[in-house]
């Protein structure tokens, strides 16, 4: 079956197979959470731009993520609803997986290139009669907190796409794990070739976070009762994946020795990677592809013909029109009215404790002075999902509402998806990134930001050290020694940061707008050809497709 409505570029003819838990392609097409999905979205939108021979594998989640909604007081409530997606073409094939000795049905949906200008991409679905409801569940809900839900949901990704694709007689040449949690997919090929040697050829992997939390561990012999291994025995699953000994399996270990090659997705993320996988014996070899975003989807086509025209009045008026149009979102949740003259800070990304998204406040009695200046003034919005059962990162959601009750220019929005994510970007002046340093492994969405004249005001973290000009394209918070304690880090950062923004971000907006604009400009044109994906989609073909 001829998936692809696009003739294929020569030099990207090798076909690859390209797994995520998550893909953010459209806003009416929620079946992801945040930055993963969100990079995985522009790579399938570059693949097709580039005329790229790669097929998307994904899941069909019946529920989504989550919906944000609100409670009476306007705090947080998340909310599941089904979707339906007429504009998907079912399949006419059906696979059995295993899980937890059961033979669960999985059905196989495609998104076709010409619907939203992606590559082809098959989302798998277990939510189909043929199953019974605990089957039907496990792709209910991405991410779901459920331990045996979650590595059920797995098994489906990885050997449930192996085999659709089989089905579909694809011929796939490479196997591309985007994050580890598709790993079933090489037992499955371990029990098509019944080598190890001769799978690495086809399996290539990107680990995405130097977070614990985002490195899965399990127990061996859980996973091997759930099917994670295929039916392949113990013995053979502990020999192949080099877990004799251990019982603690890491999803990232596994992937790393199962993978020709691996990729960190920004410089300092490749050095930070080599670094926590340093002991791990019979890794493959990792090396950096900074992560970037679809500028084709991203910017704002008037704003970017206004630089292009070198009219200065022109990016101007843009820009505040842009505000505009962000600050009736504003209006419309929370009933403030903000000003599109007034300086507007927007911190949104998901909500994590090691992105810190309460920095800002760190020094309560400073934030209420910046927040109630008059002269000068600033406007400052927060946005972004926690995870439904995080409770910390919940709780600081609904702090930060409860604090901006009290306060005019000071909103928190909900509904952080692809459509918001653009107004933020499209519609603020200073895009603010405020990571612990070393735990941002890229982060694309000051990417996304600066292709739209938001001035990144961030961590020297991730992506940002080999975009930023300092005072010139961005604003730098100085980096500390990581040794610090997690307290004394976060006192030096808030102060560093206000200091930046009280004497040097204010200043320049009000009393040299010329300068101002000149940033702006610069962080447009910087941002142009590096960090746009289709050096990214490129890039993968290059050093890790055809290698």
């Amino acid at each position: 079956m001829n998936l692809f409505s696009y003739d294929i570029n020569r030099k990207y003819s090798k076909t690859v197979a390209y797994f995520s838990m998550e893909f953010a392609v459209d806003q009416a097409l929620k079946i992801y959470a945040g930055g993963l999905g969100f990079l995985a979205g522009s790579h399938m939108r570059s693949a097709y731009d580039l005329k790229q021979s790669v097929i998307g594998v994904g899941l069909l989640w019946s529920f989504g993520y989550y919906d944000q909604s609100r409670n009476e007081d306007l705090t947080l409530r998340p909310t599941f609803t089904r979707k339906f997606y007429y504009f998907l073409e079912e399949l006419p094939v059906r696979v059995t997986v295993k899980v937890h000795h059961e033979d669960v049905v999985v059905k196989a949906f495609l998104l076709r290139p010409d619907v939203f200008g992606t590559a082809p991409m098959i989302l798998l679905s277990t939510d189909t009669d043929e199953n019974d409801y605990l089957s039907r569940t496990i792709t209910h809900k991405l991410y779901d907190g459920n331990e045996r839900t979650r590595v059920a949901q797995e098994i489906i990704l990885g050997i449930g796409g192996a085999k659709v694709l089989a089905a579909l007689e694809q011929t796939v040449d490479i196997y591309h794990m985007n994050e580890g949690h598709a790993l079933p997919l090489v037992y499955e090929l371990y029990d098509r070739y019944k080598n190890m040697d001769e799978v690495r050829k086809h399996v290539v992997f990107t680990t995405h976070t130097p977070e614990a939390a985002g490195n899965e561990i399990h127990n061996f012999n859980f996973l091997h009762e759930m099917g994670f291994f295929n039916d392949l025995s113990p013995e053979t699953a502990r020999r192949i994946s080099g877990y004799e000994e251990n019982d603690d399996f890491s999803l990232t270990v596994g992937a790393l020795r199962s993978a020709k090659i691996a990729n960190g997705v920004s410089k300092i993320h490749g050095t930070v990677a080599n670094e926590m996988w340093v002991d791990v014996e019979n890794r493959c070899e990792i090396i950096s592809i900074t992560n970037a975003q679809n500028k084709k989807f991203w910017r704002d086509k008037t704003l970017i013909r206004a630089l292009d025209e070198h009219e200065d009045y022109e990016v101007i008026a843009r820009k505040k029109h842009l505000k505009r149009v962000l600050f009736d979102t504003v209006a419309d949740q929370t009933g403030k009215m903000f000003d599109p003259e007034v300086l507007t800070i927007v911190w949104a990304r998901r909500f994590a404790e090691y992105k810190r998204p309460g920095l800002l406040k760190y020094d309560f009695e400073r934030f209420v002075r910046l927040i109630k200046r008059t002269d000068r003034p600033v406007q400052i919005i927060w946005a972004g999902k926690p995870y439904p059962t995080d409770q910390g990162a919940t709780d600081l959601f609904n702090e930060l509402i409860r604090i901006s009750h009290h306060y005019k220019n000071m909103a928190v929005l909900v509904g952080y998806e692809l459509a918001l994510s653009r107004l933020l970007k499209q519609g603020s002046d200073v895009w603010l990134n405020t990571p612990r340093i070393t735990r941002e492994a890229s982060g694309t969405s000051g990417m996304t930001a600066s292709m739209n004249g938001s001035i990144h005001f961030s961590i020297d973290d991730g992506w940002h050290p080999e975009f930023a000009r300092d005072g010139k394209n961005a604003f730098t918070i100085p980096a500390l020694d990581y040794v610090l304690s997690v307290e004394e880090q976060d006192r030096l950062d808030n102060q560093h940061m206000m200091d930046i923004l009280e004497e040097r971000i204010i200043p320049t907006y009000y009393d040299r707008p010329d300068e101002w604009v000149k940033i702006m400009k610069n962080a447009m044109s910087d941002i142009e050809v590096d960090f746009d994906s289709g050096r990214m989609a490129a890039e993968y073909y290059d050093r890790m497709f055809t290698v």
